[in-house]
């Protein structure tokens, strides 16, 4: 498959996980100088790993959780949990991963992002929300 292909594939995987206007606003957001990291997002990331066989499309976003988390990538973490939501995944799978990065990259780790999932997943209201 040449690279316009996955691009393709990819801009419609990543359109169906976080919605036409959040991935708009993503990929406008570093103007030409980022078109580049664009589309090996498109193409690579969502065209091509998102795209293989050997997991779900569930299990792929906790993964992708998981190592937001770990990684101490709020924004990031932010913009997976909504794809793990479109993706079918439960409150409960969420905490159970977030409770996997507590125990073994510890506890602070798991923090922020357990406010986020909570938020993602409708517990409490969102920081626009509070007073």
């Amino acid at each position: 498959m040449d690279t316009s292909e996955l691009y393709a594939r990819g801009l419609r995987r990543r359109k169906k996980l976080f919605g036409e206007a959040d991935v708009a606003g993503r990929m406008a957001a570093a103007g030409e100088f980022g078109a580049p990291l664009q589309n090996i997002i498109n193409a690579y990331v969502y065209g091509d790993i998102w795209e293989r066989a050997g997991l779900t499309d569930a299990m792929r976003s906790l993964v992708m959780l998981g190592m937001m988390a770990a990684s101490n990538k709020p924004a990031e973490f932010r913009v997976h949990a909504k794809g793990a939501l479109a993706n079918g995944c439960t409150a409960a799978q969420v905490q159970d991963v977030l409770l996997l990065v507590a125990m073994y990259c510890g506890v602070p780790a798991a923090i922020e992002p357990t406010r986020i999932a909570a938020e993602i997943f409708g517990e409490v209201a969102g920081p626009a929300a509070k007073p």
